[in-house]
C-alpha cells in the first residue's frame, strides 16, 4: 500500500510543480521574439491562468519605453484573461529622462512601429492559445497613437483602447478602422487637446464607426501613470481602467464577464 501511495504522490507533486512554474511564468512574464518588417522584434508575454484558447491584446508603451509600469499593465490584462504581449518598440532602450524619451520617440519611424505591432498581431494569431477572432490593442501616450495607427493598418482587430494618444485625422485613414474604439483623454492635456478629441469622435461617428470617448476635465496628459509626479489622477485612473476593462471584455470576451 505504501508503495502504491508513493507512486500516486510523486506524479501529483510533479504536476503541482509544473502548475506553480506556469503560474510564476505568467506572473513575471517571459521575453519573446517575433519577425516584423524584416527584423526581429522583442516583447514581454504574459499569459492568463489556465489552459484553453484566450483573446489577445497587444500592449503599446509610452515614450519612456517598455518600463516596469508598462509591463504591469500587460500583467494586469493577463490576470483578466488575455494573452498580453507588450511590444518593445525601442529595441531595449528605456529611460526616465524626458529629453531622451523625446529623442527616442522622434527617431522611431512610424512605419517601423506599425510594422512591429502588425508583426505582433500575426505572431499572436499563430499561437494555439489565442483566438484570432478576438484580438485587440491598447496603448498610452505615444503608444496610444500607435494603437490607433494599428487599428488603421489591421482590419482584423476587434477593439482598440487609446489612452491620450495622437489621433489619425485623415478620413481615408479613419474609414479603414473596423475595431470598436475607446478613447481616454484629459481636459487639461496640452498634447492632445479636447478639440482634437471631439473632431476625431465626430468624424468616426459620421463614418458609422463604433467609438466611445471620455474626457476627464481636470486631468492632463499621462494622468494614468503614477510616475507622473503632480499629474497623476488616481480617481480618474481608476475610472478609466474600469471602462477599459469593461470595453475589452465586451468586444473580446462576448458572453463572458470580467
Amino acid at each position: 500500500m505504501q508503495r502504491k501511495m508513493a507512486r500516486m504522490v510523486v506524479p501529483a507533486i510533479f504536476c503541482a510543480f509544473l502548475l506553480a512554474a506556469a503560474g510564476a511564468c505568467a506572473q513575471s512574464g517571459q521575453e519573446v521574439s517575433f519577425p516584423a518588417g524584416g527584423e526581429t522584434v522583442h516583447g514581454m508575454l504574459y499569459l492568463p491562468a489556465g489552459g484553453g484558447v484566450h483573446p489577445a491584446v497587444v500592449v503599446v508603451h509610452e515614450w519612456w519605453g517598455l518600463t516596469p509600469w508598462m509591463k504591469q499593465q500587460a500583467k494586469e490584462l493577463a490576470a483578466q484573461g488575455y494573452v498580453a504581449l507588450a511590444v518593445d518598440l525601442y529595441r531595449g532602450r528605456v529611460t526616465t529622462d524626458p529629453q531622451v524619451a523625446m529623442q527616442l520617440m522622434r527617431s522611431l519611424p512610424k512605419a517601423r512601429a506599425v510594422a512591429d505591432l502588425s508583426g505582433a498581431v500575426r505572431w499572436l494569431d499563430s499561437r494555439k492559445d489565442v483566438d484570432p477572432n478576438r484580438m485587440g490593442a491598447i496603448g498610452w501616450c505615444m503608444g496610444g497613437g500607435f494603437a490607433a495607427d494599428l487599428a488603421v493598418a489591421d482590419p482584423t482587430l476587434k477593439a482598440v483602447v487609446i489612452n491620450y494618444g495622437e489621433l489619425p485625422t485623415k478620413p481615408a485613414e479613419l474609414e479603414r478602422i473596423h475595431a470598436a474604439v475607446l478613447g481616454t483623454f484629459g481636459g487639461e492635456d496640452q498634447v492632445i487637446p479636447p478639440a482634437a478629441v471631439h473632431a476625431f469622435e465626430t468624424e468616426l461617428k459620421r463614418l458609422g464607426k463604433n467609438v466611445s470617448v471620455k474626457i476627464y476635465p481636470d486631468a492632463g496628459h499621462a494622468f494614468e501613470n503614477p510616475n507622473n509626479k503632480g499629474g497623476y489622477r488616481p480617481a480618474d485612473t481608476a475610472d478609466a481602467k474600469a471602462r477599459a476593462k469593461d470595453f475589452l471584455a465586451k468586444y473580446l470576451k462576448p458572453g463572458q464577464k470580467g
